[in-house]
């Protein structure tokens, strides 16, 4: 049985950014509100009119030319996405479209903000199995799609991007190691979209009392969030015999700058081996790792031992053990 690696890996922020003082103008806030509380100073916003898929797109095609793969090799996509096009058809299908990958099997997956490392678990297993050699990983978030700019207590957090990996099989050590998951459906009060489901489908009630856009109980989801984005890392890496002296970098889900170094400080990780660009991306939800693993990849060695954590609406969370080849 193969191991599978990331072969490859591209993200896409949009050129137009929403920074603080900007947003002081739109809602009752202010720069060091914002900077105290979660650690967000700007984030990329889309504003041509397109969707999730764009970014995903972009950040797809990037990753075909940085790799040297053509468009009809890749054999399957998988979209991670909060944010999708269309309630029907995926935003995986849309991608594929675009980016021309005419022989790829496409789906999305909705894990929130843990997305990205479920459908790398998902790509992974494919791989291992024999059943796909090329499989990308895209997570796209159009997360101003969803946001209250009325709702000072939110709207600061959220930026719009998208990142990508290839996945191939190894016969090496390498690659994605293992992977912890967790689902706690009582979680849904804290942290949802009220409407626009089969539950509570769009009326004009519901428009007008503006439940299409991100609610969260901000107190529960950070007790949660730290909770068990430090439980899930330290299982992963005791269950692969991993110290804190073991694990190169962890790269946490981009969601706020406390919740990063309260994970980091309990589980015993140096800062400097925490990879964070909240500042000047914000959270863009499951897109947030990929990014922030492209922007890092220049420092980042063959052999690096990197430990992933999110945590998201659903309550779902986990952690995934990888080992760079780069």
């Amino acid at each position: 049985m193969y191991n599978a690696r990331i072969a490859g890996i591209s993200s896409y922020l949009p050129d137009d950014i929403l920074d603080n003082e900007m947003l002081s103008k739109i809602v009752d806030t202010n720069d060091e509100w914002i900077t105290t509380r979660v650690g967000i100073k700007e984030r990329h916003i889309l504003n041509n009119g397109e969707g999730s898929s764009y970014l995903g797109e972009q950040a797809v095609n990037r990753l075909l030319a940085d790799t040297g793969t053509k468009p009809e090799e890749i054999d399957l996509i998988i979209c991670a996405t909060s944010n999708p096009d269309y309630r029907i058809p995926s935003t995986a299908s849309v991608i594929a479209h675009k980016c021309g990958l005419r022989k790829a099997y496409g789906y999305d997956i909705q894990a929130a903000c843990a997305g990205f490392i479920v459908a790398l678990e998902d790509a992974a297993a494919y791989v291992r199995c024999g059943m796909r050699k090329k499989v990308i990983v895209v997570a796209a978030e159009k997360m101003s799609s969803m946001v209250n700019y009325e709702d000072r207590s939110t709207c600061p957090l959220f930026g719009d991007g998208a990142g990508s990996v290839l996945v191939e099989p190894t016969d090496k050590p390498v690659g994605v190691i293992d992977g912890i998951f967790h689902v706690d459906g009582s979680g849904l009060e804290h942290l949802l979209m009220k409407a626009g489901g089969s539950a509570h489908p769009a009326t004009h009630e519901t428009v007008d009392a503006r439940e299409h856009y991100v609610y969260q109980e901000g107190r529960q989801v950070y007790k949660h969030a730290v909770t068990d984005m430090l439980t899930s890392s330290l299982d992963i890496m005791k269950r692969n015999n991993l110290s804190v002296d073991d694990v190169d970098y962890l790269v946490p889900h981009q969601a706020n700058l406390r919740i990063i170094e309260a994970v980091a400080d309990r589980a015993g990780i140096a800062r400097e081996k925490v990879l964070v660009n909240i500042e000047h991306v914000g959270n863009t939800s499951a897109a947030s790792i990929p990014i922030c693993l492209d922007e890092f990849k220049s420092q980042l060695k063959p052999g690096d031992k990197i430990v992933l954590t999110a945590f998201g609406a659903g309550f779902t969370w986990g952690a995934m053990y990888i080992i760079w080849d780069l």
